[in-house]
């Protein structure tokens, strides 16, 4: 086959595919497939395909570049030989793929100097035919374009390929431009002393270009053109320079199966874009996109629900016993108000809230103004811990009778008046029991069987409304255990 007639028939197959296709995409709009979820992932899709596919080899690309044989410069054109194979894809996205491709046949080349022979190591040569026993490569499928985007389906893919392979062929050199005149074949005697070899063996690096048209849900014709580059120079059978790699193009056309179960669609043919858009617009997602909204409503106002704490004691309402307790009152797991001493005073307002006492005394209990008979608190001045001098006739007849009795034990009990916050007044009421311990130590008593205790203004022996109450309310009391 010429070059014009091989212009002619991709011509004619391009606009048979088109009107091929215009009918097909038709019929696939009714297709029984399931419909598929932009992000359902590819266990939705058919991942599989197998095909097949014949054509035509050049030694030349399109890109350009050179070769040490050529077209026919007598007639003006290439001559091309036949080449066919196999081909199985696994399609990872909507955009990629992987392809396994076999391929056989043959290569025709002249040489391109006007009739002027190459010398090819045993005379000069004129034409050649490469035998190519296999032709096999894995490559990288892109889809980078399709002409009917808009479409759920694709219905024509333009695609690149890339890749790595290894050819096993075996050059057939002539003296002639008649391929089938003056011969020299040596095949057979390939490879180093004693190979012996059939045919070279050799990697490539394919390079390609397609379109795809689809022309039912499960079958696809394939034209593509394919350039195979070698990393060898005797492709051709003639080492016409040592820097030089030779190169041949695969132009064909195929046909390519869907394999998989009919109920899913071909991954090789998804627009994810149009399908988000189809989405979007339909009315039943946008039903169930309203429904969703309701749901997730109704689940945020019953979690609101759940934690509603109408009382604000910190336990929500549907686990509170107490709903009503004052705020601010420490409450226990089930919301009602801790009493820690039982004594009927909730903790929140009880000022002894370890020591039963009365709702009088602000949960504490009743104390006289002395503890020992004969003795006498000892006074303080207000907003101090430092002793009188009056107190020390007190403290030395204390003293005296702890130095003279070893079984006595006193606890000194620290108070103070109300003037001032609740936690000052509890480290008052503590430096002053401390104060009167000091000195008592000082004087001879061991320090271990004198204990204090502040009760800061929890304890009052008069009222904190006067002067003279805050006065004797500042004191010391002794406790004899």
């Amino acid at each position: 086959m010429n070059y014009s007639t091989f212009k002619k028939t991709v011509a004619l197959s391009l606009a048979t595919a088109f009107a091929v296709t215009a009918n097909a995409q038709d019929a696939t709009t009714s297709a029984t497939t399931s419909p598929a979820k932009v992000f359902g992932g590819r266990a939705q899709y058919r991942t599989w395909t197998f095909g097949v596919n014949g054509g035509f080899t050049a030694p030349a690309v399109i890109i350009g570049g050179t070769n040490d044989f050529g077209r026919n410069v007598r007639l003006g054109e290439y001559t091309f030989g036949a080449y066919y194979g196999l081909n199985l894809r696994k399609q990872l996205t909507h955009a990629f793929g992987l392809q396994a491709n076999l391929n056989r046949g043959h290569v025709v080349s002249y040489n391109k100097n006007s009739g002027t022979s190459l010398t090819g190591g045993t005379g000069p040569y004129s034409s050649a035919k490469t035998e190519v026993q296999y032709d096999v490569n894995l490559s990288g499928v892109v889809n980078v374009a399709t002409i009917d985007f808009l479409n759920r389906e694709n219905a024509v893919n333009f695609y690149l390929t890339a890749g790595y392979g290894l050819l096993a062929y075996n050059p057939q050199v002539y003296r002639s431009y008649d391929v089938e005149a003056g011969s020299v074949n040596n095949k057979g005697k390939w490879g180093g002393a004693g190979d012996n070899n059939d045919y070279i063996r050799e990697a490539y690096i394919p390079v390609g270009l397609g379109f795809k048209f689809k022309l039912n849900d499960r079958v696809a014709l394939d034209l593509g053109y394919d350039m195979k580059f070698i990393d060898g120079d005797n492709f051709d059978g003639v080492r016409a320079n040592g820097t030089s790699k030779d190169k041949f193009s695969y132009t064909h056309a195929g046909l390519e199966f869907s394999l998989g179960a009919k109920s899913k669609p071909d991954l090789n043919w998804v627009n994810p874009i149009a399908m988000m858009y189809d989405e979007l617009k339909d009315p039943t997602l946008r039903q169930e996109v309203e429904a969703l909204k309701g749901r997730v409503t109704n689940v945020e106002q019953a979690v609101e629900d759940l934690k509603k704490d109408s009382d604000g004691d910190g336990v929500a309402d549907h686990l509170d016993k107490c709903p009503n307790t004052p705020a601010g009152a420490k409450v226990d797991g089930a919301g009602c108000e801790l009493d820690t001493d039982g004594d009927g005073v909730p903790d929140w307002k009880d000022k002894c809230p370890t020591e039963a006492g009365t709702a009088e005394l602000n949960g504490c209990p009743e104390m006289g103004t002395a503890t020992m008979k004969d003795v006498q608190n000892i006074q303080f001045e207000y907003n101090s811990s430092v002793l009188r001098t009056s107190s020390y006739a007190t403290l030395d007849k204390i003293s005296s009778s702890m130095r003279a009795d070893n079984n006595m034990n006193l606890q000194l009990d620290g108070h103070a008046s109300q003037e001032g916050t609740d936690e000052y007044n509890m480290q008052l009421s503590i430096d002053r029991a401390n104060a009167v311990k000091t000195y008592l130590v000082n004087s001879g008593v061991d320090a271990k069987r004198v204990m204090t205790k502040g009760y800061g203004e929890t304890r009052p022996i008069a009222s904190n409304a006067t002067e003279e109450g805050r006065v004797a309310n500042r004191r010391v009391e002794f406790r004899q255990l």
